[in-house]
């Protein structure tokens, strides 16, 4: 985004703008965006105004003049708070994109003054944070100094989300994600192991199915994951229920459960190699088609990519080979 996007009173931008138009894009300034957001986030005009430390009716004639200038309506409002109309979702979708874009000018000049020559944001899974990510970025570094990579974990679904309203440029997801229109390309493979204590039932496993389980208290992640998701449809497919005794966050506090004589436990390979190995359990291959995965990256558009963001593209799309096939490509 050019910085002529955010300066609406600039010469070129009133050059181009009849007069009325550039009279209704002066009201468009980033502190009714970042308000809009806020009450979008809270649902709540009282809540936002709390949070951006601003009077709540300073907050409620910013969203009523903003509404009077275009002719639109954002809210509904409802009386327990407030929900958004398809053209405050449009509107959402580019506020976030604007805001994100005015951050990343700041943090970019702010960072080439600290003699940092690059940034880029990241979402990633845990299956891909764990396994993956610290030694393909430990790398990337390696040839990198100067670049920095802000990255923050999601479950593939919000990772996609996320990708698509420009809360990062790149993200890496389950391939069974629905990415919709967004590029995906190959990140990694895994294969989802049982874990389980030395004295289980299964321990002498090598491998199993996973219908072989559902006679066992289980560990699942947390029910936004993707293992936990795929697992509980598969017991569906197959007439049964899991027998859940507890939801956890992460592989390390599944294994710990596992340990403590919770249940048995659903992760990737990889994860169990770093969290799980040292703990004295075990880990026995799943078997079903459905338990090797594909990691996936996602970016709204590869080619539009900031420069930071297309060399960390390239550098994750090497890192396992072949890894240069596009999956889904934007619609053109």
């Amino acid at each position: 985004m050019s910085l002529e996007t955010i300066d609406l009173d600039s010469p070129q931008r009133q050059r181009c703008a009849k007069p009325a138009e550039g009279a209704l894009l002066r009201r468009i300034d980033l502190t009714t965006l970042r308000l809009f957001i806020a009450v979008c986030d809270e649902q709540n005009l009282t809540r936002a105004a709390q949070r951006e430390r601003i009077a709540a009716s300073a907050v409620s004639k910013r969203m009523n003049d903003f509404e009077l200038a275009f002719g639109v309506t954002l809210f509904k409002r409802l009386s327990k708070g407030m929900a958004l109309t398809p053209v405050g979702e449009a509107l959402l979708h580019h506020a976030r994109v604007t805001l994100l874009n005015v951050e990343k000018i700041a943090v970019e000049l702010s960072e080439y003054s600290q003699g940092v020559r690059g940034h880029v944001r990241m979402l990633a899974n845990l299956s891909a944070i764990v396994q993956f990510l610290p030694e393909d970025l430990s790398a990337f570094f390696s040839a990198h100094e100067l670049l920095r990579v802000d990255l923050q974990e999601r479950p593939s679904g919000q990772v996609v989300r996320g990708i698509e309203e420009g809360a990062a440029e790149i993200g890496i997801c389950s391939g069974e994600a629905e990415t919709r229109s967004l590029e995906a390309f190959h990140y990694r493979t895994d294969n989802l192991v049982v874990v389980v204590r030395a004295d289980h039932p299964l321990a002498e496993r090598d491998h199993l199915l996973f219908t072989d389980t559902l006679d066992f208290d289980h560990v699942g992640l947390h029910a936004a994951s993707s293992i936990y998701l795929r697992s509980q449809y598969a017991a569906t497919q197959a007439g049964k229920s899991m027998r859940l005794r507890i939801n956890v966050p992460g592989f390390d506090a599944v294994c710990r459960m596992v340990q403590a004589n919770m249940g048995i436990g659903l992760i990737p390979d990889r994860a169990f190699e770093v969290v799980g190995a040292g703990m004295g359990l075990r880990s026995i291959r799943l078997r079903d088609e459905w338990a090797k995965r594909e990691l996936r990256i996602v970016v709204r558009d590869a080619a539009h990519l900031s420069g930071t963001g297309r060399l960390v593209l390239d550098h994750l799309r090497a890192a396992e080979q072949p890894a240069h096939k596009i999956v889904r490509a934007h619609p053109t």
